[in-house]
């Protein structure tokens, strides 16, 4: 796998934007008024097949911000405990900032334009960031506002599904469903899903090609 900066630059597969996956554990479903209680995120690169692999996963725990509602139905999908010093969480400043800074570095080495999120769902967890984002008043949010990359509708094309664990599971690659709901897990899974789209569409890609000439 690549280096840190040794890379093959993303920016000409995605249209000048960089696949990023994401994503969140909340308080509920209203990204507004439910809290931001866990971020995760995968970093893709270009390995030396000229595959999309994953690169490095990073995770914040992040303390509800104030006045943050806390369905206890969705704390119980999610298995959180929100004030548990055991969590060793952030506030949602710091957690924000670290995120976009090295989304931005990510940015810079692919040599691409702007960030795009994708995710399972993807909406869901773009609306949490977009508005975490705008607590904190981060001036250098580097993701599309409003589009991004969706393995609903990929798994859905591709397997006929849109469960993330039923999607996984018919690409091959199993599901775990005691790790089912932990950012760190369900974002890892739907990197390599995501991966495995793009890579399967570069083989096929590849092959029309060259049956035509």
């Amino acid at each position: 796998m690549n280096s840190e900066t040794d890379i093959v630059p993303i920016a000409g597969r995605f249209r000048g934007f960089l696949p990023i996956v994401v994503d969140v554990e909340t308080g509920g479903f209203d990204n507004r008024r439910d809290a931001l209680l866990e971020l995760a995120m995968v970093v893709l690169r270009i390995d030396e097949k000229g595959e999309l692999r994953r690169y490095r996963t990073y995770n914040w725990h992040i303390e509800p911000f104030p006045n943050a509602n806390l369905d206890p139905k969705s704390l119980e999908v999610n298995g959180i405990k929100p004030f548990s010093p055991l969590r060793l969480a952030v506030p949602e400043e710091k957690a924000m900032e670290e995120f976009f800074r090295i989304v931005r570095k990510e940015v810079k080495l692919n040599e691409c334009n702007r960030a795009i999120l994708v995710g399972h769902n993807a909406p869901f967890d773009l609306g949490f960031v977009q508005s975490a984002a705008h607590r904190v008043d981060s001036k250098r949010n580097p993701f599309h506002p409003f589009s991004t990359l969706d393995t609903v509708t990929l798994g859905a094309v591709m397997y006929g599904q849109t469960v993330l664990a039923r999607i996984a599971q018919a690409a091959g690659m199993g599901w775990d469903a005691s790790q089912a709901h932990s950012a760190v897990y369900d974002v890892e899974k739907t990197a390599d899903l995501f991966c495995h789209f793009v890579n399967t569409w570069n083989t096929l890609d590849a092959a029309f090609k060259a049956v035509e000439s």
